[in-house]
């Protein structure tokens, strides 16, 4: 899977990534652009919030922002209409905004397992719900089709202690993404969905994971729990986020034009063990 940065693989594509403004995400809209593509990227901060701007000026005219929240339909419905509006079509869906949850299943209060289902599971469901009818026109236009990368996490392919909630959420969106994968087969839909297990990758997301289980009395300190985590990944470190952004190049691009329904692991080795 080594490419070339930069060599314009996605020249004359459109896409559209949530949780754009940081981690994973944003990763994958800096290369999807460097990659010659359009790039609409959403997150829940307001369109002029100094995150979102500070990011739009960075990254060109060739991106925009949408502020959205991926458990509302009314929202992705106006993220489509956007789209729309602004570019006529779509060729790549990164539904990538996700949070988590943690803590023994007993304590688990029901708002807190709706809202992470609601964003995780439900955000999946919706994009791809109101992106697929553009998408199915726009995958016309190359080998392979459009293509939806749908991120789950290793988290969807194991258990474990105490992030049942968050097992539960990421394995949906696993079989989910088998689910319409075979469904466009069927139907002759020009359009590949394939989903991303990260392993433990060094984001604001993750950050916050260790705080909380710090707060919680698993650890003196962040920097202990990313030691641990590091011995037990036999690449020996914790991923950056632009390499998961290869990652979803590769799934974005013509060169996995034969790839679907299937789920791409890239955690150093750690679901080998």
């Amino acid at each position: 899977m080594t490419m070339e940065l930069g060599s314009q693989r996605l020249k004359g594509r459109v896409a559209f990534v949530s949780g754009g403004l940081r981690g994973i995400g944003l990763a994958c809209v800096e290369r999807f652009l460097a990659e010659g593509a359009e790039v609409v990227l959403s997150d829940l901060d307001a369109a002029d919030s100094e995150a979102a701007t500070s990011v739009l000026a960075r990254l060109g005219q060739a991106a925009s922002y949408v502020s959205a929240n991926v458990a509302r339909e009314e929202d992705w419905e106006r993220a489509v209409a956007m789209v729309k509006e602004r570019h006529g079509k779509c060729h790549v869906l990164v539904n990538n905004a996700g949070i988590d949850l943690t803590g023994p299943v007993e304590s688990l209060s029901m708002e807190g397992w709706r809202r992470i289902m609601s964003i995780n599971v439900d955000g999946v469901f919706l994009g791809t719900k109101h992106f697929v009818p553009m998408m199915a026109e726009s995958g016309k236009d190359f080998r392979g089709g459009s293509s939806i990368i749908n991120v789950s996490s290793i988290m969807g392919l194991v258990g474990m202690n105490e992030v049942s909630a968050y097992n539960a959420s990421k394995g949906a969106v696993r079989l989910f993404t088998k689910g319409i994968a075979i469904e466009f087969c069927q139907k002759k839909t020009p359009i590949r969905a394939n989903s991303l297990h990260p392993g433990f990758v060094e984001t604001p997301l993750l950050k916050a994971g260790f705080q909380r289980w710090v707060d919680q009395g698993f650890a003196e300190k962040p920097d202990d729990l990313v030691a641990g985590v590091v011995a037990s990944t036999p690449i020996g470190r914790l991923a950056q986020p632009a390499e998961l952004a290869s990652a979803a190049f590769f799934l974005a691009s013509e060169d996995s034009s034969y790839m679907t329904g299937a789920e791409l692991v890239i955690d150093g080795g750690w679901t080998a063990q």
